[in-house]
């Protein structure tokens, strides 16, 4: 019998462990969602958690999401992820990340980090001096791996394209008014390719300064971050943290198509139905922003051509459009149709 352990986002997860070290302060999560087609991989989260069941939580439900990117993009990659509970002042030091490192190698392989929120290049390849088991390290012109958020903001740019012609009709940018939630490496790098293509944007982040300098640079207006979800808008893009569309939000939505690179952008898989029978066309989050992982999955898997990352990036679009053909042909949501085709592809269908 499989249990859930009183954890609603518990998914037969093959393991999850819990690290600690007293000398260095770290307290950790390393969940394992699959290892049905190669180790698991996935980054590491710097974070402060209001307790440690928000942690739980976040490393169950990241896993679980990059064992279904890993798998739709193609990827030879099972689906893991690194939570690293973070203080409230967020103190990081050398030796919390050779604790965790040390963390990743006593799994011997079955989990390989990256970078992710809280976490930048510098601590990566800090990471990378105790394990061998990550990826994402400094590359040289033309090479696969370094900073995976370029790589994941110009997957959900080719994704966003897609969804506004398949749901607005667009054949351009142009012109096309999206509401952008979170500015940062992702964020930031889609608005800036948007804005070059002549999109309207409106964007919104926690920090305000970061939204407003952007907003300056690109001639786009700015929102409240707790407000933008709500904006008349054509296309509303998260790129933040996850879990923001819930039952309520997505009663307040004013959009018509809802694209962007937040991972677990669905509080709950009913929310994936609320968002189709709105009529409102989604992009599985796990889909559209998979352009990082196939960045540093491919560095760690030995494929050096930056060319190949590139075509993979490209099919992001495609991987999308039979989804959404799918969804209207059976009349489930997209989120479910997503999710049926990524179990199979693990070995859970």
């Amino acid at each position: 019998m499989i249990t859930d352990w009183g954890f609603p986002d518990f998914d037969a997860h093959e393991g999850v462990h819990l690290f600690s070290d007293r000398e260095s302060g770290l307290s950790a999560i390393i969940a394992v969602h699959s290892t049905h087609l190669g180790p698991a991989a996935g980054g590491v989260r710097f974070w402060h958690y209001a307790d440690s069941r928000g942690a739980f939580t976040d490393a169950l439900r990241l896993s679980r999401g990059m064992s279904y990117k890993n798998a739709m993009a193609g990827l030879p990659l099972g689906g893991g992820k690194g939570v690293i509970l973070a203080d409230a002042a967020k103190t990081k030091t050398p030796a919390m990340l050779q604790a965790f490192a040390r963390s990743i190698d006593s799994l011997g392989g079955r989990y390989v980090t990256a970078q992710d929120v809280g976490m930048s290049a510098a601590d990566i390849a800090a990471i990378a001096g105790d394990t061998r088991y990550v990826s994402g390290l400094p590359a040289a012109a033309g090479r696969s791996g370094g900073d995976p958020g370029p790589t994941t903001a110009q997957g959900v740019y080719l994704g966003v394209k897609a969804a506004a012609k398949r749901g607005l009709g667009a054949d351009s940018m142009a012109g096309v008014r999206v509401a952008i939630q979170g500015v940062g490496s992702v964020g930031g790098g889609l608005a800036r390719l948007l804005a070059a293509e002549g999109a309207r944007l409106v964007l919104a982040d926690v920090d305000a300064a970061r939204a407003a300098a952007l907003a300056a640079e690109l001639g786009a207006e700015t929102a409240a971050a707790d407000a933008v979800l709500g904006l008349e808008t054509d296309i509303f893009s998260p790129n933040a943290l996850g879990a923001i569309l819930t039952e309520a939000s997505i009663a307040s939505l004013a959009c018509k198509v809802v694209a962007g690179g937040a991972n677990n952008q669905l509080a709950t898989r009913d929310d994936g139905r609320r968002i189709h029978e709105r009529g409102i066309l989604y992009a599985p989050d796990y889909v559209i922003n998979a352009g990082g992982i196939i960045n540093v999955g491919l560095e760690y898997l030995g494929v050096e051509d930056r060319g190949e990352v590139d075509r993979r990036v490209d099919g992001i679009p495609g991987r999308l459009e039979e989804i959404w053909s799918e969804s209207e042909a059976s009349g489930a949501p997209a989120s479910e149709v997503a999710d049926r085709i990524a179990q199979r592809l693990i070995g859970r269908g």
